[in-house]
Parts: structure tokens; sequence; C-alpha cells
């Protein structure tokens, strides 16, 4: 299998395989192929892998594309932002938000990634849900906005806007903080609660949350009424933040 990534703020990654390669992807993100690849949509292992697959915040079935002899094949991602290609090597795992998945050899495994405290699954609502991929084989993620990579120390911390969270190495502990200050929590802007990374361990961060992207073309879709969206969809947002924010915060207290 061979790969290049190309363009710069809306990426696509083009793969040539050969006859008998093949990839998956749990998303309808394929843009384009070789009439030689072959397309199966399945539960990928089961009923049982699709249900883990839901409950890990991705779709029942993936689509699986094998190559009937040399072919191409390229992927796109929905919104703005950079691809990440990885290749892991057999039981090497990493920690990623489940819109980050874009598609992957079909020898990497996808499940959900149960959370140290439950807290941190739940404060920041479903986009924070995490997915586990295990290696062997090669994984294409797929962040919004421009990457960021740190390398935390062991025991180093760094406090991130849960939007912001891309994806990790499994060393890395993920957990909540309230902030502090009357102030800061109701006119702040943030948010109730801030994820505490902790090393040793890689992170990715990304610069543009898509839940940020979607608030502000709301701003601008006209309501029922003839009004602007702006309002009403952001204090819906900041409620729903507020209640999974003290859910979480009392799970993961438990």
């Amino acid at each position: 299998m061979r790969y290049e990534v190309s363009g710069t703020t809306m990426q696509t990654v083009s793969i040539d395989l050969a006859q008998g390669e093949s990839l998956y992807s749990q998303t309808a993100s394929m843009a384009w192929m070789s009439p030689s690849i072959r397309m199966d949509t399945h539960t990928g292992g089961g009923i049982f892998a699709g249900i883990k697959r839901a409950l890990a915040g991705g779709g029942i079935f993936i689509t699986e594309f094998t190559a009937e002899s040399s072919g191409h094949i390229a992927f796109a991602p929905r919104f703005p932002g950079q691809i990440v290609p990885v290749t892991l090597a057999p039981g090497q795992s990493l920690i990623c938000r489940k819109e980050t998945f874009l598609c992957a050899e079909k020898s990497v495994e996808l499940e959900i990634a149960f959370q140290q405290r439950l807290g941190a699954g739940f404060f920041a609502g479903e986009g924070f849900i995490m997915q586990k991929v295990t290696g062997p084989g090669t994984v294409f993620l797929d962040l919004s906005g421009e990457v960021v990579e740190k390398t935390l120390a062991s025991g180093e911390q760094l406090l991130v806007h849960a939007g912001h969270v891309g994806m990790q190495e499994p060393s890395v502990q993920i957990d909540i903080r309230m902030m502090r200050g009357f102030r800061n929590v109701l006119f702040g802007g943030e948010g109730l609660f801030l994820a505490t990374l902790t090393g040793p361990g890689k992170i990715w961060l990304q610069s543009m949350p898509i839940m940020n992207l979607a608030e502000e073309i709301g701003r601008y879709l006209p309501l029922g009424n003839g009004e602007r969206g702006s309002g009403s969809m952001l204090r819906t947002g900041a409620g729903a933040a507020v209640v999974g924010g003290i859910l979480g915060s009392i799970i993961g207290d438990s």
C-alpha cells in the first residue's frame, strides 16, 4: 500500500492498493476509486462488533474496500483540517475522538476507549466520546483545523478545552477539572470544566473543534420566526454543557 496526503485546508488521502489489499471506513468518506476496487458493507466482525462501534459513537456497519487488481482509492474528510497518517506496530494503540477516524487497513482494530474516570467521558457531551485504534497497520485520522503535537513528561499536565483534544497515546491520562472563580464560570465562555491531560505520552491538539464551527454557522441560520439562530442555539448548547459538566463531575467522583 502506498499513500499520499494532498491539499491544505481540505485535504484528501490517495491510496494505491495492490491486488488483495483492503481498507475500511465507518463513514461516507470515500471520494473516488478505480473500478477494480470492490466495496462491501458489513458489520465488521459480527453484530457484537458493530454494537461496540456504535457505543463508541460510530456506526454498526463499516464499508470495506478491496482491490481485485491493482487500483486507486481516495478519502476526504467532511470538515476542514489535517489528515494524520499513523503506522501502528502490533499491539500499539492510539486514543482518538469518534469523529477523527477516516479509514484504516483491515488489520487495524477500532473499538470504544473506556476512560479512567467516567466523568471524563461525560462532561463534554457526546462529542467527547473516545475510540481506540490498535495495530498492526496504518490508520488515517482527521483532525479539525491545524494540528499541534506535544509530548508530556511523566506527571506533566496540560489543561485543554475538551473540543481541542484530538488524540493521544494511551499512557496519557485524561480527567476533568472545574474552573475556579464565579466570573470565570459565568462570563469566561469556556464552560465549567476543562480536560486535564497528564503525561507521560504524546498528544495531538486540534485548533478548530467541530462544535465551534457548528455554533458559528448556527449564528447565521434563520429560525422559524425569521430571526437568526445564535441566541437560541448558544443558550441551548450552554445549558447542555452545564448539565453534562455536573453529571460528569458526579460520576467521575463516584
